[in-house]
């Protein structure tokens, strides 16, 4: 589906996204390190795990409202919502207030999402879905390309200043909202709010009900952990535990690895799926969890560029291969008249590995480096021995039945 052949709703929100989510890196992945400055790295890593769950709840009271009240009232409320507290966070003097500020951006950004994406069903033919989405997460990943080069700079010499960036592009692009969209929630929808709620918790309870998924849940959990910790533990070390190196300041080495990272994604994404299409997924997940939780390890032995982007496409790539593989396992698995649950709680694994990831900015308080990195490797070796029990299991199924 062509762009110019696009809904208007969808080109402003393309746009106004797309720029957005640039702004968006430029802060999101030094925003640890700015809390272990203000606050303290033991009392930050406690800290940094919360957000993840405000996510979710986000996300789930979003989703209810998108279906009760509409797609665009819920859109611009978060939209202005956003700009509004990054105006308060840009102000603020006290860290404190800026930790509540932040957590509130996550919330109100989580409430935005499901009415977005809806919005996106709502107006594109099923045949067409997956490349909008494509065109949305390639514009994303542009941001996280170039907007950690800039913010290795920006965040820490102008913070106030990227900070009412965001402001003033939530407010302009909350008014582009409000004139150029229209609603879009079909007029037959008959969910409530009490009917989609009951629905998540539903969903959410069939880790309680099936053994091998919840057992696949865990896995996941442990293999997420040293993936995630480039947004983590890893700016923590690299800008304030490691030498400069190159003439080079330590926080622009990490915009580099972070716009490093993103530009992998953006090159190899599609090819690496296909190249692994033919893997089965017990080898897929268990490679992906060794190359994320050994390529993390290894930054602990040198801090020197060309070693750090040779590890960093190392976990990154672990992270390629999975996500497209953890999605089809799902499918698979799941039976067919409870896929829609079964996909819905698969998001749990990341949302308990984000609350469980900064432990290690918690350990780096009273632990070396080395010991820190040790503990996500042995993070990354347990989700592969309870991947190899996954799979074991339901090969044993297989020969029963």
């Amino acid at each position: 589906m062509e762009l110019y052949r696009w809904d208007l709703n969808l080109k402003v929100r393309l746009f106004g996204e797309g720029l957005f989510n640039l702004l968006f890196w430029m802060y999101f992945p030094f925003i640890t390190v700015y809390f272990a400055r203000t606050l303290g790295v033991e009392l930050a890593g406690l800290l940094m795990a919360v957000p993840p769950l405000f996510l979710l709840v986000g996300s789930l009271i979003g989703g209810s409202l998108a279906d009760e009240i509409g797609r665009r009232p819920v859109m611009l409320a978060g939209t202005f919502s956003q700009g509004f507290l990054f105006l308060v966070f840009a102000l603020s003097t006290n860290a404190y207030v800026d930790y509540i500020t932040y957590i509130s951006i996550g919330f109100m950004g989580a409430i935005y999402k499901p009415a977005s994406s809806a919005m996106v069903a709502d107006l594109v033919p099923t045949e067409h879905l997956r490349n909008v989405f494509a065109t949305f997460m390639a514009s994303n990943n542009i941001g996280a390309v170039l907007g950690p080069l800039l913010g290795a700079v920006l965040f820490f010499e102008y913070r106030q200043a990227l900070l009412l960036g965001c402001a003033l592009v939530l407010f302009g692009y909350g008014g582009l909202l409000a004139v150029l969209t229209t609603e879009t929630r079909p007029v037959s929808t008959e969910k409530t709010v009490a009917t989609t709620f009951i629905t998540q918790g539903r969903s959410y309870a069939t880790i309680l009900i099936d053994p091998l998924f919840r057992l696949y849940l865990i896995a996941g959990v442990f293999a997420l952990i040293p993936i995630m910790q480039l947004d983590v533990y890893l700016p923590v070390y690299l800008i304030e535990q490691t030498p400069a190196t190159f003439n080079v300041s330590n926080t622009v080495l990490f915009g580099w690895l972070v716009a490093y990272n993103g530009l992998l994604f953006v090159v190899f994404i599609i090819p690496v799926t296909r190249v692994f299409r033919a893997w089965d997924e017990r080898r897929v997940l268990l490679l992906s969890t060794f190359l994320g939780g050994f390529g993390t390890f290894l930054v602990a032995f040198s801090s020197n560029i060309w070693y750090l982007l040779i590890v960093t496409t190392m976990f990154t790539f672990g992270e390629l291969i999975r996500s497209p593989v953890s999605q089809s396992f799902v499918s698979h698995y799941a039976p067919i008249e409870s896929r829609g649950q079964y996909l819905a709680t698969d998001t749990l694994q990341n949302t308990i590995g984000k609350f469980l990831a900064p432990v290690t900015v918690f350990a780096s308080g009273f632990l070396s480096p080395l010991a820190v990195f040790t503990l996500i490797l042995l993070s990354a070796l347990i989700g592969m021995g309870l991947y190899a029990k996954l799979f074991d299991r339901l090969n044993q199924m297989k020969v029963s039945s």
